[in-house]
């Protein structure tokens, strides 16, 4: 028998780049809509910016725990669940959240990310060179938006980048929501068994890294599964995310020549740029779903204990009670308070990463590259549909 393709969520649901029309309409219509769901528990999705940066200031509402009802669901046993489960911060209320954190923050604050700034332009270059000597046309999302963070998040981490090809090839296919559950949990304990060898060796011999760093300073406070979940996590998130920032921003500057010319011609724009396209394409769908601590009300809409919530960010960051003119971009808009992101506790640890990158890499690239353009019909484009963080396949641009 043939198994039946997934159905895609709404909330998961774009045209193109943009998020679909139906996605609006609940926002203004319903405001909170209550969903189906495969467990058998409530699930309502939040679509306002305001309601959404709601849910995410306030942990004590609205938690990250998975209620105990949904372990009926899971394959793995309890000690399974909870190794699978540590270090991941993003699976954490606080004041669990909170101690994890605070071991990592120094490591992200702006100043310090700031120090990476020259080696990050030497990748970018050497990328472009690369790029430039080979010729036109170019795949640029395997030339050069995938490559950029992921050498940058191994040297921080201290990963071996010759290992690249086996944890992007994990990562990608652990967030791909079209999968099975049971092969995406698969995929995800070979991601642990693969850190996990690379912190027992730290262990023993910590470097000048990020993952040496904190077994010097806290490896005393902190389990060899906290510690392989940190690591991954980080791994993960270091090089996904803005990989497909990277692809797409420059799919969308690429059919909006008036705001390319801007990040191309005027280095003051290139800040408030790059925050306008983290609002406009607002890459991940939804983050984890939280749950309600008790009963409680989003919107005027009463939300049950035990309830799913999930967030459409994409819906949130472009309510016109957030920005004017939402469905415009302008990158001179510097839509500060976006909530691609995330925001409250659990805001993106490498956010000061992730902007450095793409503040260097997108003028650097159409620079380079003045008459840069898509080699084929954007209506073509291969997106990353059924992912966890959208994006494109490929991306062929010419010069």
């Amino acid at each position: 028998m043939t198994q039946a393709a997934p159905q895609m969520p709404i909330y998961m649901q774009r045209d193109g780049i943009e998020p679909v029309a139906a996605l609006r309409r609940i926002r203004e219509d319903e405001r909170v809509l209550r969903l189906g769901n495969p467990y058998g528990i409530d699930a309502f999705l939040v679509t306002r910016y305001d309601d959404v940066r709601e849910v995410l200031t306030d942990p004590a509402r609205f938690s990250n725990r998975r209620p105990a009802r949904l372990a009926e669901f899971d394959d793995r046993s309890p000690e399974e669940v909870a190794q699978a489960r540590a270090g991941n911060l993003l699976a954490m209320d606080p004041p669990e959240q909170h101690r994890l954190r605070r071991m990592l923050a120094p490591e992200f604050t702006v100043r310090r990310i700031r120090r990476l700034e020259p080696r990050i332009a030497e990748v970018v270059d050497d990328h472009l060179d690369a790029m430039e000597q080979a010729g036109a046309p170019a795949e640029l999302v395997s030339a050069f938006a995938l490559p950029l963070p992921s050498l940058v998040i191994c040297e921080l981490l201290g990963v071996p980048y010759v290992d690249r090809a086996g944890f992007q090839a994990r990562t990608s296919r652990q967030l791909d929501m079209s999968l099975p559950p049971r092969e995406r949990t698969a995929l995800a304990h070979e991601s642990r068994i693969y850190m996990d060898g690379l912190v027992t060796a730290a262990r023993t011999d910590p470097g000048d890294d990020l993952i040496g760093m904190l077994v010097r300073e806290h490896g005393a406070e902190l389990t060899q599964d906290e510690l392989v979940g940190i690591a991954n996590l980080l791994l993960e998130a270091g090089h996904e995310t803005t990989s497909n920032m990277l692809g797409l921003g420059t799919f969308a500057l690429l059919q909006h020549p008036d705001q390319l010319a801007i990040v191309r011609d005027e280095p003051d724009a290139v800040g408030p740029a790059v925050e306008e396209l983290l609002r406009w394409l607002s890459i991940v769908h939804s983050g984890l779903p939280r749950f309600a601590v008790a009963d409680t009300e989003i919107g005027g809409v009463a939300i049950p204990a035990g309830a799913m919530i999930i967030l459409s960010l994409p819906a949130a960051d472009r309510d016109p009670a957030f920005v004017d003119d939402p469905d415009r971009l302008d990158v001179r808009r510097g839509a500060i308070g976006h909530v691609a992101f995330g925001h409250g506790v659990h805001h993106c640890l490498g956010a000061p990463l992730a902007r450095v990158e793409m503040t260097i890499a997108f003028p650097a690239l159409v620079r380079r590259f003045p008459r840069l353009a898509l080699a084929g019909d954007p209506a073509d484009a291969p997106f990353r549909a059924f992912h966890f963080v959208f994006g494109l396949e490929r991306l062929e641009v010419t010069w």
